[in-house]
């Protein structure tokens, strides 16, 4: 059996000029990391995970045959770089991102092959969390995320004795309005739990099936928690006034949440076991 750790300077020179040709990508993924009201601030953790996880299969991996798939992988890695030139040239970065990613998977299969590939394809897969999406995306899906918690929290709060009228993502009351706003959305936790709940199904023994069940129920999970937490900021809003709303109490009650959706998941795979 071919030893899996192949200590020579074509394969650390190889990563090495892959990572030092991204830094243009790298430096904007690190400003969309750290941005103000950012949805991607887990970004800068998931190269870690993803270390993290290849390692504690290392035993494993380091005794899978190592079966160089030369051609696959320069193919993809042309195709990679071929796109990484071209995004560059328009400056269309989540493009290059992507491209990155194409790169370091077919480096993979030129180096070892396509049976190591398939041992730690989830930690690799897991990368593509750290990517950003345009803006122009995240805006969209924001929107329409931002109306379907504003439409779901107006019949809550009616429901509850609150009487509240939606117009867009407003939400008017007798004394007091809110406005669901992008950062409300539930976008971000959204794309925080999918990161969790694809870490969570990869270090469970739960079945195939059980796993993308537990993967895709961060979907309705973060959904439902936002709205739980507009219904909250908006029956404070009322009873108290809009001022409560703001500063402490808004940052404190997305930290809670998003615990309580965290919570949920938990619950979710424990109910699938």
């Amino acid at each position: 059996m071919q030893n899996f750790v192949r200590k020579n300077w074509q394969v650390l020179t190889t990563f090495g000029l892959l990572i030092l040709a991204y830094v243009p990508v790298i430096f904007w993924m690190w400003d969309r990391w750290f941005a103000r009201d950012s949805y991607y601030s887990h970004g800068i953790l998931i190269p870690f995970v993803s270390g993290y996880l290849i390692w504690q299969k290392w035993a494993e991996i380091k005794n899978t045959p190592v079966v160089p798939s030369k051609r696959r992988g320069s193919i993809i890695t042309l195709a990679g770089i071929l796109v990484y030139i071209l995004a560059s040239l328009f400056r269309v970065y989540f493009v290059g991102g992507f491209s990155m990613f194409a790169v370091l998977i077919g480096l993979i299969m030129y180096f070892y092959g396509w049976q190591v590939l398939r041992k730690i394809w989830v930690p690799v897969a897991l990368l593509l969390f750290m990517f950003p999406l345009p803006l122009v995306i995240i805006t969209n899906i924001s929107f329409r995320m931002k109306m379907l918690a504003a439409k779901i929290a107006a019949v809550i709060l009616n429901h509850i004795g609150i009487p509240a009228l939606r117009e867009g993502s407003m939400i008017y009351m007798r004394h007091a309005y809110v406005v669901v706003d992008d950062v409300c959305s539930g976008l971000r936790s959204l794309i925080s739990l999918l990161a969790l709940g694809a870490i969570f199904a990869y270090i469970s023994s739960k079945t195939k099936v059980k796993k993308w069940i537990l993967f895709f129920s961060t979907v309705p999970i973060a959904v439902i928690t936002n709205v739980v937490r507009v219904v909250i900021l908006a029956s404070i809003a009322e009873i108290w006034g809009s001022q409560y709303t703001k500063g402490f109490v808004h940052d404190t009650t997305g930290f809670l949440i998003f615990a309580v959706a965290f919570i949920l998941l938990y619950a979710v795979g424990r109910l699938l076991e």
